[in-house]
């Protein structure tokens, strides 16, 4: 199986004791490994965004993290000054109380306003709806993705990282066959080496969120974890 992985890793901080030294150190490294976007939290868009500016590596943030219960007009307001900061893609979480309260006319409702926020930006930007896979059922999930289809999403991803639990193949997989192959399947939390990120893109991933990814990319260059 050939991949390029490092052009499908977000390349990841978001913990709150991020400093500027470790944003421009995250930029740094996914210029010189060619990962497909940092991901950073909002109040790090602008500085990331200027360091990147003359490169091919796109600002990633995050949306309603990590919980997903800001209100809709919160995220959407989220979302419009994150790419007035500079941000290419949002990550965004769902409302994980509105799918256990069977509430999806709401996720319905929010999703569309993503796509309207996507629609009318001055640029192309990229919508990912975060689904914390570890407190849904199967049927859950599949329900997720398939609303997120029909609304015209890019991405339907697993995982925050700050949950009880990561991606999974089993859920990736899901995911990927529910949405098929025009929307993108992204797999993050707990991914950490090059066997993990090879095992979700094998179930149906196209890009991997992870605070790993040098070493994963280098564990390739090694010949480690051979057979992938």
């Amino acid at each position: 199986m050939t991949v390029h992985l490092a052009s499908m890793i977000d390349h990841t901080v978001l913990k709150s004791s991020t400093t500027v030294e470790q944003i421009h150190r995250l930029c740094a490294e996914a210029e010189e490994f060619g990962f497909a976007s940092v991901c950073v939290n909002p109040c790090y868009v602008p500085l990331a965004a200027d360091l990147l500016k003359d490169s091919k590596v796109k600002v990633c943030t995050v949306i309603g993290f990590p919980l997903g219960a800001n209100t809709t007009a919160t995220k959407i307001f989220e979302a419009k000054d994150a790419i007035q900061l500079g941000a290419d893609e949002l990550d965004y979480v769902v409302n994980i109380s509105d799918v256990l309260n069977n509430r999806f006319d709401r996720i319905k409702k929010e999703m569309e306003e993503f796509v309207q926020v996507r629609s009318t930006a001055s640029k192309p930007v990229m919508i990912k709806i975060i689904l914390e896979t570890c407190y849904l059922t199967d049927e859950q999930i599949k329900r997720l993705c398939e609303l997120a289809k029909e609304s015209g999403l890019d991405f339907v991803k697993t995982s925050t990282g700050f949950g009880t639990g990561g991606a999974t193949a089993a859920h990736v997989q899901l995911m990927r066959e529910t949405v098929g192959p025009n929307v993108g399947v992204k797999a993050s939390g707990g991914i950490r080496n090059y066997q993990d990120a090879m095992t979700m893109v094998e179930a149906g991933a196209n890009r991997i969120g992870a605070s790993s990814g040098i070493a994963i990319v280098t564990q390739k260059a090694s010949g480690e974890n051979k057979g992938y």
